[in-house]
């Protein structure tokens, strides 16, 4: 498969940003109601607002394009093989919508021979949508979006989602390391730590654990917004486990701090 034009490019982005609307004007009808919460195998939160969300995401890819491959954190994939797939995340940040916290998106992404090409992240309860393709640019709510130009990591806004997090995927040193030089940190993270980073907000994200539903919206999205997203070994990857965003001018910098035991 050669390399898509930008037209199709487009259509897609465009496609996919209107399913993830709908599918978070969806969740709109869940949020701040009494939900029943189940518990996956992993411990994690689940419920119907997550399973209705990624059912009408992959029903829509199915009626457009049915020869995409999907891969979705709740259902599993399909079509495994396909040259085209799309990675959805239904609802990342649960433990926010259960709360009540509107820090929740709804993630679709689409990769082409594993290369994530465009990404969609939709904050329904704050009308927030971010959208990027390969080469075309990212958008905030339609206007460009842009990183910070922050250059000294003394003056960084650094973002996490839980500090509890780091211990268990043993990078608790790292983020110690980390967390001492920056000008402060602030959680509530999940999705919309990263999308901090794209708009300029903030100018580092941490993920200590992520799946690839995590990872392919947000690649293409802070690399069009002039950032950075790798794993936490600095590779450029959906599937490295773990994820860092930046604004680029302080990726090398959170590298070395990172990584110091390895330097």
């Amino acid at each position: 498969m050669g390399k898509l034009p930008d037209s199709m490019l487009d259509k897609l982005l465009a496609f996919a940003t209107e399913a993830a609307q709908q599918a978070g004007a969806l969740t709109l009808k869940y949020f701040r109601t009494d939900l029943e919460v189940d518990s996956k195998p992993d411990h994690t939160p689940v419920t119907v607002a997550d399973r209705e969300s990624e059912k009408l995401l992959r029903q829509k890819i199915e009626e457009r394009y049915p020869g995409h491959g999907i891969l979705g954190e709740e259902f599993g994939a399909v079509r495994e093989g396909a040259g085209l797939r799309w990675l959805l995340d239904p609802i990342d940040g649960t433990q926010s919508f259960i709360r009540g916290v509107p820090f929740y998106g709804v993630m679709m992404g689409l990769e082409q021979e594993g290369e994530p090409v465009l990404g969609v992240v939709h904050f329904p309860a704050l009308g927030e949508t971010l959208a990027a393709r390969s080469g075309g640019g990212a958008t905030w709510n339609g206007k460009p979006a842009r990183v910070s130009r922050i250059s000294e990591i003394g003056d960084a806004a650094l973002l996490l989602t839980d500090p509890r997090g780091f211990a268990p995927a043993g990078r608790e040193d790292a983020y110690q390391r980390l967390r001492t030089v920056v000008k402060f940190e602030r959680t509530w993270g999940d999705c919309y730590g990263h999308a901090l980073v794209a708009t300029g907000r903030a100018d580092v994200m941490l993920d200590p654990l992520l799946n690839e539903w995590d990872c392919c919206a947000l690649l293409p999205i802070l690399e069009e917004a002039g950032g950075r997203f790798t794993d936490w070994s600095g590779k450029r990857t959906t599937r490295g486990g773990s994820g860092i965003s930046t604004n680029g001018a302080l990726h090398d910098a959170v590298m070395q701090l990172v990584n110091f035991q390895f330097a």
